[in-house]
């Protein structure tokens, strides 16, 4: 049975029973300033408070992006308000998305079961290749003339969508709706955030800039 492993850094992870459904099991956990505090084995989920105790939420999540263990952990921050400056900072700091709290069960769980099995059902297609591009869903890896390119989760399915409409003008609520993220509502501007990270993993790889911006329209995917 898959595990899913669901990191709070409320008190609500240290209360929260396991999950089973369509055969995974999705486990909780408490995470303070240090990270998890066991080993994890499967996908990890962390939803990070915005203000904590012992650190802001904006550096926990600087903390994750740096860890090896955590790296390609989904990260959402959990804002006390719907700001969108805190949104952008969010962001900006390596967080995929954003919820207004106080959390509860149900919307934790809401949130992760919605994203795996929007990612599930994609998994029939296992393999893209347009032309320098290749998208290995098997391995979640997707490379460049054979160079890896190194993405998060997000920036990784935000790669496979635009690949899956490659020379046509995506708007920003194309994107928000292709990566399944509509409720709760997002900021168009987030999409400029997610872009700017896949440009420069492209360009690490040596694939250029292949992501046209249109101006007041939104993103193309150029490949020949």
């Amino acid at each position: 049975m898959d595990v899913i492993n669901i990191f709070l850094t409320s008190d609500l992870g240290e209360s929260l029973e396991d999950f089973v459904h369509d055969q995974r099991r999705f486990t909780f956990d408490q995470m303070g300033p240090e990270g998890p505090k066991r080993l994890v084995e499967g996908p990890m989920w962390a939803f990070v408070d915005w203000v904590m105790p012992e650190l802001a939420g904006l550096e926990l999540c600087r903390r994750l992006r740096a860890d090896p263990r955590t790296i390609d952990a989904h990260v959402t921050m959990v804002l006390e308000e719907d700001n969108p400056e805190d949104r952008r900072r969010a962001l900006r700091a390596g967080a995929d998305d954003y919820v207004v709290g106080p959390l509860t069960r149900t919307a934790v769980l809401d949130r992760v079961l919605a994203l795996q099995s929007r990612t599930s059902e994609r998994q029939a297609t296992r393999r893209y290749e347009l032309g320098a591009l290749t998208i290995d869903m098997s391995s979640l890896q997707a490379r460049w003339n054979e160079t890896p390119i190194v993405l998060r989760p997000n920036e990784f399915r935000l790669l496979r969508f635009l690949a899956e409409n490659p020379n046509r003008v995506l708007t920003r609520e194309d994107l928000i709706a292709g990566l399944g993220k509509r409720e709760p509502a997002i900021d168009e501007r987030t999409v400029d955030v997610w872009i700017g990270r896949l440009r420069r993993a492209i360009k690490a790889a040596g694939g250029g800039n292949p992501l046209r911006t249109v101006r007041s329209l939104g993103y193309v995917f150029d490949l020949g």
